[in-house]
């Protein structure tokens, strides 16, 4: 980020008349705190941004927070910022790395801002790094993935994984094409794993010592391991391995074609075969196989897939077979196996979606082959309806290729919408996904998006509270002179409002389309339009509640530290006046 002034912001809202009954502007005061620190601090001739880190991608509550930093200065602070109050405040020590205890409370994210004092006196923030305290990851996943387990994976190379998912706050890592067999996953047997294997794609190997280490250092960074299969896949040979003959679905009711998916052979090692997961015998096979997994991999539990809506199938005896209702007692039956094992269910563009939320998976999953922004909320909609308590990760491929670069502005775009919905998005990984399969995908990253990335995980870390705790969309007809302005969902040309009530608190989330190439999150041509910033622009937000005080934070300004802002209330209080300062991809007005 740039290093930016961080004095409370004192801009000032024209009048639209000098009658008297006009609501004169409410101007922020100076923090006490922040006046404090500066006279702590001395003056500092120069000052450059400081990158920092802590220790772990999630906190229990009453864990110390490490925090380490790029260069050791005795002339920085460091400040502690639960949404927009400062809970903490210390001249750091001239070492490059120091401790800090958050409140107990579980489920908070916070932000720690570490800010130094130029040569006038004022205040700069030089870096900023999200923590979040949750018992469970769960509670807010930001899911990751890993899919090279063999030679393509050196201790080196996995240190620099780990660390680099461990700045963007990722709790929880799907391990992607790993197994031997989706009917088998383990190669070998429990009491004697295979050292290396071949994937069921030919010529692609897994080492054992490589997974055991990366969920060892993943429980190190407070990250959970999930294992990647499918509910009811099976290879040509299953029968061999101890499936019935029978346990297959059909395409037709004489039992003469099997639903099956065809895959390259080679270098896949067979085609992949559907069985009916309403089965108790096939759930007690796979649940045996799973124990084999647990017995010599330290997993968090199991992270489930499938093929989608295969439409008419029906079972050996020629009965229609109800693959929704198979998924919620295949995953009933994984959890009453292995209780204290985490579970996750591909919803694929929605499909079984109530059957999979009335099972008892830890969090709802969706992988989206839908490509316009509204069917991203359409998706979490329907999600809220089904179970408001648990929340959404989403699964969203940008570009569907693999060369070159990712084009920024896409997936700006794309997190910005995602994260102000309520959602989070499994991207992040040894690459950036680009495309279905992860372990093939080599896309590089402009800087200005890897550097962009960190400030938007940070983002969605540091003010879960108000992105995904709870509280029902607020549909403000939220209006503008300086800029154009409309609610959900977005229109090129505007900027995009979705609005949210938390208790008191009303939460705006603009979102701007106005420079927007296409209205598809997916971004095949890799042609999506950088937006122009737009500074000190007004909008008018309807309130009912007296307002005590609005600010703003934005991952694309000042490091997404919230700035306090003026505002003028009309004279029958029912709506309220801010200048907005800055918004490029996303800005979140808050009015409490």
């Amino acid at each position: 980020m740039k290093y930016c002034y961080l004095s409370l912001l004192t801009i000032c809202i024209a009048l639209a008349s000098a009658c008297s009954c006009t609501p004169k502007a409410i101007q922020p005061e100076p923090a006490p705190e922040t006046v404090e620190l500066a006279g702590k601090l001395p003056v500092a001739q120069s000052l450059s941004e400081v990158s920092f880190v802590s220790d772990k991608a999630r906190y229990a509550p009453g864990d110390v927070v490490t925090f380490r930093a790029s260069a050791s200065r005795s002339d920085l602070g460091v400040r502690y910022w639960h949404l927009d109050e400062i809970i903490g405040q210390e001249v750091l020590p001239s070492t490059s790395s120091w401790t800090w205890t958050p409140p107990s409370t579980d489920f908070q994210g916070y932000y720690a801002e570490l800010v130094g004092k130029d040569s006038e006196g004022r205040l700069r923030t030089v870096g900023t790094c999200a923590v979040d305290v949750s018992s469970v990851w769960t509670k807010f996943p930001r899911y990751g993935y890993l899919s090279r387990f063999g030679a393509d994976a050196p201790a080196n190379k996995r240190l620099q994984v780990m660390a680099n998912l461990n700045r963007h706050h990722i709790n929880g890592l799907q391990y992607y094409e790993w197994a031997y067999d989706h009917h088998h996953p383990l190669a070998g047997t429990p009491e004697n794993p295979m050292e290396e294997w071949d994937k069921y794609m030919l010529g692609t190997t897994c080492r054992l010592d490589v997974i055991q280490d990366y969920i060892r250092s993943g429980h190190l960074y407070g990250m959970a391991s999930m294992f990647y299969n499918l509910n009811n896949g099976v290879f040509e040979w299953c029968e061999d391995d101890g499936c019935g003959s029978t346990w297959y679905t059909y395409k037709d009711r004489n039992h003469s074609q099997k639903d099956m998916h065809d895959l390259n052979v080679p270098p896949f090692r067979s085609d992949l075969y559907l069985v009916d997961p309403n089965l108790d015998a096939w759930n007690d096979y796979l649940a045996a196989r799973t124990d084999e997994v647990y017995a010599v991999f330290d997993f968090d539990g199991f992270h489930i897939d499938q093929l989608g809506n295969r439409g008419a199938v029906y079972d050996y005896n020629g009965n229609p077979v109800n693959l929704p209702q198979g998924y919620e007692k295949m995953i009933k039956a994984m959890k009453k196996a292995r209780p204290e094992k985490y579970l996750a269910f591909n919803a694929v563009s929605g499909y079984g979606q109530e059957n999979i939320a009335a099972s008892p998976v830890d969090f709802l999953y969706n992988e989206l082959w839908e490509f316009s922004f509204g069917d991203i909320k359409n998706t979490l909609d329907r999600n809220r309806t089904i179970d408001p308590s648990r929340n959404t990760v989403i699964a969203a491929y940008i570009h569907d290729k693999n060369d070159g670069y990712f084009n920024t502005p896409a997936v700006l775009m794309l997190d910005a919408t995602l994260f102000a919905l309520g959602a989070s998005h499994i991207e992040l990984g040894e690459m950036l996904i680009c495309h279905i399969y992860w372990p093939s995908c080599k896309m590089e990253m402009k800087p200005e998006l890897t550097k962009a990335l960190v400030e938007y995980y940070d983002f969605l870390t540091g003010y879960e509270n108000l992105l995904r705790d709870g509280g029902k969309e607020s549909k403000l007809n939220v209006t503008s002179k300086d800029i154009p302005i409309t609610y959900w969902e977005p229109v090129a040309g505007k900027v995009n409002v979705y609005g949210k009530q938390i208790g008191g608190t009303t939460v705006a989330h603009l979102l701007n389309f106005t420079d927007a190439t296409h209205m598809y999150w997916r971004d095949e041509g890799r042609n999506q339009a950088e937006p122009k910033e737009i500074k000190d622009f007004s909008i008018s937000i309807p309130t009912v509640k007296s307002v005590k005080k609005v600010w703003v934070a934005s991952p694309d300004f000042e490091g997404g530290t919230p700035q306090e802002v003026p505002y003028t209330v009309s004279s029958d209080k029912t709506q309220v006046t801010v200048t907005v300062p800055y918004l490029k991809y996303w800005t979140m007005v808050v009015v409490e």
